[in-house]
């Protein structure tokens, strides 16, 4: 192997080919799925919250099958893409009586993760019905609240993997490539944030920020076990002033490029959005910047 070659980050050595081409002999029946868990078992290959890396493996399996380093065996089925063939979200029916009054008359306000839980079709059908850019089901991790007033849902929350480049957020933090790299799952993304249209209550978008804010790492670390440090959004300001961000203290950090990741040129081809981040905790650069104990990194061996 004249070049060096690599995935995800890590260089593929000639020893590693050699294993894995023993490990495809060793096993002729097994399937391109199976040879992929065999291998992460035998790498240690885990996310952090000990589930095998199959799907990132896979990934790496073909590649290397594609280049003509390693064959693998035929494909036995192709399975069904249910991000491309999930169907739209079910209409949901709730109180839409207007709700109009102060933050402090509102009472006892219940916040739930409903990822994972019978209330997360209700979460994704009133984010169709309600949100501008209606419901998206996000990849990766990602968790989902909910909020209710006297059992009635008032306002809807998503969070998912953040983005793994952004030039702004990347400079305000002061990380290296490397440290971007092992610690970008420690980030979380605030993809929607929905108060339902008949709730008006002045300062509610801003003290739910902060509830939320305050529980989103333990919860993270619950489902994926592993804590959030710093989160993030995107405001378009031809739409929104973003106010309620700022009264909970988030920072401007900068703006983004008006460029998708596959932009196939710099010439912006999107709105530029403002971006806005939050600490989940005072270290926050120091522990993004670690290297030694990044939190779910496990090096193949």
């Amino acid at each position: 192997m004249h070049q060096p070659l690599s995935y995800r980050h890590r260089v593929i050595t000639d020893e590693n080919l050699v294993f894995i081409r023993k490990l495809i002999a060793d096993h002729p029946g097994s399937s391109r799925r199976n040879l992929s868990e065999r291998l992460c078992k035998a790498w240690n290959w885990v996310q952090a919250n000990g589930a095998l890396r199959s799907m990132v493996c896979r990934g790496l399996m073909l590649m290397l099958h594609r280049q003509g380093l390693i064959e693998l065996p035929p494909v036995r089925w192709v399975n069904r893409n249910p991000f491309l063939e999930r169907s739209t979200p079910d209409t949901i029916t709730v109180d839409e009586a207007q709700l109009s009054m102060a933050l402090a008359e509102l009472g006892s306000l219940e916040v739930r993760q409903v990822r994972r839980t019978p209330d997360e079709a209700v979460f994704n059908g009133l984010m169709q019905q309600h949100h501008y850019l209606g419901y998206t089901q996000p990849v990766g991790e990602h968790l989902k609240y909910m909020v209710f007033a006297e059992r009635r849902p008032i306002a809807c929350m998503a969070w998912s993997s953040a983005p793994r480049h952004l030039g702004s957020r990347d400079r305000f933090i002061g990380w290296t490539a490397p440290a971007r790299r092992a610690n970008i799952q420690l980030l979380a993304y605030n993809t929607r944030f929905l108060i339902l249209p008949w709730v008006t209550v002045p300062h509610l978008a801003s003290h739910l920020l902060g509830r939320i804010a305050r529980r989103l790492s333990s919860d993270w670390q619950s489902v994926y076990g592993h804590p959030i440090y710093f989160v993030e959004t995107f405001i378009d300001p031809q739409r929104f002033a973003g106010t309620c961000y700022r009264a909970a203290n988030w920072t401007l950090m900068g703006v983004t490029t008006g460029r998708g990741k596959d932009a196939p040129t710099y010439e912006p081809n999107r709105s530029i959005k403002q971006v806005l981040g939050y600490p989940l905790v005072k270290d926050f650069r120091q522990r993004l910047a670690r290297l030694d104990d990044a939190v779910g990194q496990a090096t193949p061996a």
